[in-house]
């Protein structure tokens, strides 16, 4: 370093990492060593604290396996929709209950399995020391509840759905997950968010049912490939999987009129001043009724298998109630044809596409890379089925809201982990 500063006319300029220290003579050139070590330690110290927030950040994102969190609003939209009632202030408290029960689900599942992930899976936050197991403990709770919070707010119906809804979660994560329940469960907590958006939305969840079904046995198939994602397995898992894709996504593209137009026409009884006709009860059949004469003593009325038919006077005018039977028309109040609507179809076919593809990978070949991006494929697919569901249920602009999140989740997945 003398040679140096004495080759810069003794100046004893000195360059380390961009800092530059002065000195002169030998003296000088001591003190800039010693200023240069001072500035590198504190250049190491600074680089340290910059790192250390984005690094813990990233090991929660991996923990809560923030892309698969975009699949998570979707439920509750698509129940909220099969009830028919605009979405409002409740459901976006299931919303919010939702994602805090379903990152809750998240931080248990990798406490639970934290000796099991130290041998097949050491990167994860936990068994890599990132993140402390009491840490991810203490986040389960507080993020359960949260979730129950929220669901109170949105008034007891919510809550009675999302009281059994977190006990479903903490069961599969402590109990169930390595049990022939597994999957069910799994697919039982998958139902039980779509009912919670409908019970906040309106107070009833019957009709929300076939789509909290269709979510569930998609949840089901999923959870069951994702079994064997460490370790690869027999193709059977994904080739079920398939086979249920192929079957939900007939389901969601078969003409559905649920939600065809019932309103009165404009030439319907309704939206006239004319009564139209309505025979009499067979057992207030009168002689008026059948043209005949009026009689004063009424006669025993027969059984109808023994009923003579009636021969109507010909010199007898006819009751006037009797004339809309001669001219009968179809009834102005049948409700017109369906239209067909080419919006829940193209999302069902982006449904089939994005779960399809990777699971006939998986089930040519079941190694474990080709089985994540199976489990992968399967996630991401929630999104567009969930938006099929609410199209299918008369939301359009609900069903394009929930599309929207899927190109999020795929930006994400870049960056963070899916499973």
């Amino acid at each position: 370093m003398g040679d140096r500063a004495a080759r810069a006319g003794g100046s004893g300029r000195v360059d380390a990492g961009g800092v530059e220290a002065v000195g002169r003579g030998d003296a000088g050139t001591g003190e800039a060593a010693r200023r240069v070590g001072a500035e590198i330690d504190l250049t190491a110290g600074q680089v340290h604290a910059h790192t250390a927030a984005p690094s813990r950040a990233r090991a929660w994102a991996e923990l809560l396996r923030l892309p698969a969190l975009f699949t998570v609003p979707g439920d509750a939209l698509a129940g909220a929709a099969a009830t028919g009632v605009h979405p409002n202030r409740r459901t976006l408290l299931a919303i919010g209950s939702s994602v805090l029960l379903y990152e809750a689900g998240m931080a248990l599942n990798d406490w639970a399995d934290r000796d099991e992930d130290a041998v097949e899976r050491p990167h994860r936050p936990l068994p890599s020391g990132r993140i402390h197991p009491t840490a991810a403990l203490t986040a389960a709770c507080a993020f359960t509840a949260g979730g129950l919070a929220l669901a109170a707010r949105a008034g007891r119906p919510a809550l009675a759905v999302a009281v059994p809804l977190a006990a479903t979660v903490w069961a599969y994560d402590l109990a169930a997950k390595h049990t022939p329940a597994g999957p069910p469960a799994m697919g039982l907590a998958r139902g039980l968010d779509v009912l919670l958006g409908a019970a906040a939305t309106a107070g009833r969840t019957r009709e929300a049912l076939p789509s909290a079904a269709v979510l569930g046995a998609h949840t089901l198939a999923v959870t069951t490939v994702s079994r064997q994602e460490t370790r690869g397995g027999s193709p059977l898992a994904p080739l079920a999987a398939l086979a249920t894709t192929a079957v939900l996504s007939r389901l969601l593209t078969r003409p559905s009129t649920r939600h065809a137009s019932t309103e009165p026409s404009a030439e319907s009884p309704a939206r006239t001043s004319r009564t139209p006709f309505r025979r009499p009860p067979s057992d207030q059949v009168t002689a008026a009724d059948l043209g005949l004469p009026a009689t004063t003593t009424p006669a025993a009325k027969p059984s109808p298998a023994m009923r003579p038919l009636a021969t109507p006077d010909p010199a007898a005018k006819p009751s006037p109630a009797a004339k809309p039977t001669l001219a009968a028309k179809p009834s102005p109040a049948m409700p017109p044809p369906a239209t067909p609507n080419p919006l829940p179809t193209a999302l069902a076919t982006a449904y089939a596409a994005t779960a399809a593809h990777p699971y006939f990978h998986a089930t040519l070949n079941p190694s474990p890379p080709l089985t994540q991006r199976a489990v992968a494929g399967g996630i991401r697919a929630m999104i567009p089925l969930q938006a099929s569901l609410a199209a299918r249920s008369g939301a359009p602009v609900t069903a394009l809201l929930t599309a929207a999140l899927a190109p999020l989740a795929r930006r994400f997945a870049r960056k963070v982990t899916i499973t």
